[in-house]
């Protein structure tokens, strides 16, 4: 796998969980990192540029809401001016409420509405944002973060599904759109090991879910980013496609 040797990558969402995870992977590998976070999430972030800067690698932090097409393209309009160049971005910012899908009437349109804004629409007013300067690159890749729910159907409620459906077929899409200069792929991890999944079950729950799966555990933030380093520079040809990490549960 090559290293980053001055190139820069921008994670979106990447104040925890896999986002902070993909952000001290690049900086391991030599890239300049951009930690985007949303108002919320400051504290978490200034920690992530602290793992960031651990690496010997440098941060840029940035306030985004990624649902919002003007700051969006603010946040790319900082990245060009502080560093001139944009090779990889991973798009890791999401939202979900957890609903049962038989409950449709707590899905409400406020909610619903969230859910894509951030996960659907977010990436794509990133990739369009950064396109320009990811075309100055010579191999330049995004990696979308979506879910196993996409594919399955199964997840935290049907909206989550539906957005995450959503961006598997988007990525495809914007394979074709971008190429051959810019690849685009994406990650379809299983139940991950992270805040959301922690509020919404025991350990016990957790442990009773992953029992039965092939690999019995439950994926970790850092397998995720294993995955997407690999899927934005271990390999140059490969575009459109949708690798899932989920311990063989969709086989």
């Amino acid at each position: 796998m090559t290293t980053g040797s001055e190139k820069v990558a921008l994670i979106t969402g990447s104040a925890t969980g896999v986002g902070r995870a993909c952000a001290t992977k690049f900086a391991s590998l030599g890239f300049k990192v951009i930690v985007n976070y949303p108002g919320v999430d400051r504290e978490q972030a200034e920690e992530t540029v602290r793992l960031v800067e651990g690496q010997e690698s440098e941060a840029l932090l940035i306030e985004c809401d990624v649902s919002r097409d003007d700051q969006v393209v603010a946040m790319v309009q900082q990245i060009e001016q502080a560093f001139g160049r944009l090779d990889v971005v991973v798009n890791c910012a999401g939202v979900t409420h957890f609903i049962e899908p038989s409950d449709l009437e707590s899905m409400t349109e406020e909610k619903w509405d969230q859910i894509l804004a951030v996960n659907t629409k977010g990436p794509f007013f990133v990739i369009r944002a950064a396109k320009p300067l990811l075309k100055k690159g010579p191999a330049s890749s995004v990696v979308n973060i979506s879910s196993a729910a996409g594919v399955s159907g199964f997840g935290s409620s049907v909206a989550y599904c539906a957005s995450k459906g959503a961006l598997n077929t988007m990525t495809k899409t914007l394979a074709r759109a971008l190429a051959p200069e810019i690849r685009v792929n994406a990650v379809c991890p299983g139940p991950i090991d992270s805040r959301w999944l922690r509020q919404a079950m025991t350990e016990e729950e957790i442990q009773d879910r992953v029992s039965t799966l092939p690999i019995p555990k439950i994926v970790s933030p850092e397998d995720v980013a294993d995955t997407v380093a690999y899927l934005a520079i271990g390999t140059s040809k490969t575009t459109g496609q949708l690798l899932t990490v989920d311990c063989g549960r969709s086989m």
